[in-house]
């Protein structure tokens, strides 16, 4: 069950015209808090994500479940339940306590180390190495609309900064 408080930041975004993936990585963001205050484990980082990305679905964060091929039938049909349960289109069928309870205990049994910051980083580029970079053009394009001239001149100068510091 998410925060209220990242329930609130998930509606923020939304009203700044932020993306879908933006508004479901404060779920995410949580879901890695839980694991590194020792709340629960996860069995990779990828499930660690998955986890938020699917408390997301469920409170109402309009992101499609993935496409065929992109991820396994079993994770897209629970993926698709979340989201259908979110939209309102969907009553769960399970009590919501008795399945959380399961949940939170098997999750208990898990490791904590998935949601290190070395864990993260490899997730993070693994799945970089699988975009394209007409993904990330798009991407970036993507992000200057919703900046905002202010916030573009910041990115363009911390850009600089980080070439800078890298030809050193």
């Amino acid at each position: 069950m998410p925060s209220k408080r990242t329930v609130e930041r998930a509606r923020r975004d939304k009203r700044r015209g932020k993306s879908a993936s933006t508004q479901a990585g404060e779920f995410v963001r949580e879901e890695i808090d839980k694991i590194r205050r020792g709340k629960h484990g996860a069995r990779s980082t990828k499930q660690a994500i998955a986890i938020g990305l699917s408390e997301a679905r469920r409170a109402g964060v309009d992101l499609p479940p993935p496409k065929r091929g992109q991820a396994t039938e079993r994770a897209r049909k629970s993926a698709r339940y979340a989201y259908e349960a979110g939209q309102g289109r969907r009553r769960p069928k399970r009590r919501p306590r008795r399945v959380s309870q399961a949940v939170t205990k098997a999750l208990t049994r898990e490791r904590r180390s998935t949601a290190s910051r070395k864990a993260l980083s490899r997730q993070a580029r693994s799945a970089a190495s699988r975009r394209t970079a007409a993904q990330r053009s798009a991407s970036a394009r993507k992000a200057a609309r919703t900046k905002g001239a202010a916030g573009r001149s910041r990115a363009a100068k911390k850009a600089a900064r980080t070439r800078a510091r890298r030809k050193a």
